[in-house]
């Protein structure tokens, strides 16, 4: 079984899909964890984030592993590091980048192969598991999102500072030439601003099962 959850920033698409695997003994993956895991190892390589030659050439020489649930680069488990603000900063546009892309994606499907899995991101339903059995697409406002990921972030910012930070990240997930923020049509439409977390993850098995 394949089950592929999408939506902005903050919409609260690990959490609920953490519950979801556990209910139903599938195995959780966290896309955007790879990608800040990326963007972490491109940091501490001092490689900038715009410079796509010395990046495409990176990901040539770099090696993935997920082992529960944690990111490894390299052989060395980037996990710990990945919710700093400098590995927010640029997160967003290094993602965009057509090279990181394809070997995350790679990454993914041949992980995946062979198993039952639940992953959440921004293109999953549209260019990773593009026939996954089942789609879901997480929303909420703005406002909501901000205050959710206030209560998360390992560093210091006021409620306003991550509003703009989350319009900013919306804006360029959704402008993206590659693997943009994508609601599809088989997708189902879930607003969870006023919504718990168990409600959402309720209304989920309820379609599933269904």
């Amino acid at each position: 079984m394949q089950i592929a959850i999408d939506g902005p920033a903050g919409a609260g698409k690990s959490s609920i899909a953490k519950i979801v695997a556990q209910k139903l003994g599938l195995e959780y993956i966290d896309s955007g964890a790879i990608y800040r895991a990326l963007a972490k190892k491109m940091l501490d390589s001092n490689i900038k984030i715009e410079d796509y030659a010395s990046i495409k050439n990176a990901m040539e020489n770099i090696s993935i592993e997920l082992i529960n649930g944690d990111v490894f680069i390299n052989g060395v488990n980037f996990t710990p590091f990945i919710r700093s603000s400098e590995v927010t900063a640029v997160v967003s546009p290094f993602s965009a980048q057509t090279e990181v892309r394809r070997k995350v994606n790679f990454f993914l499907n041949s992980y995946s192969e062979n198993k039952s899995v639940i992953m959440d991101g921004r293109d999953i339903g549209s260019v990773v598991f593009p026939n996954a059995d089942y789609k879901f697409y997480l929303d909420a406002s703005v406002e909501e999102r901000a205050r959710r990921r206030l209560a998360e972030i390992q560093y210091s910012a006021s409620l306003d500072e991550i509003k703009e930070s989350i319009s900013k990240r919306d804006y360029n997930d959704e402008h993206r030439e590659v693997g943009a923020l994508k609601r599809v049509e088989d997708a189902i439409y879930i607003d969870t601003t006023e919504m718990s977390m168990e409600e959402v993850v309720d209304k989920i098995l309820f379609n599933i099962k269904k």
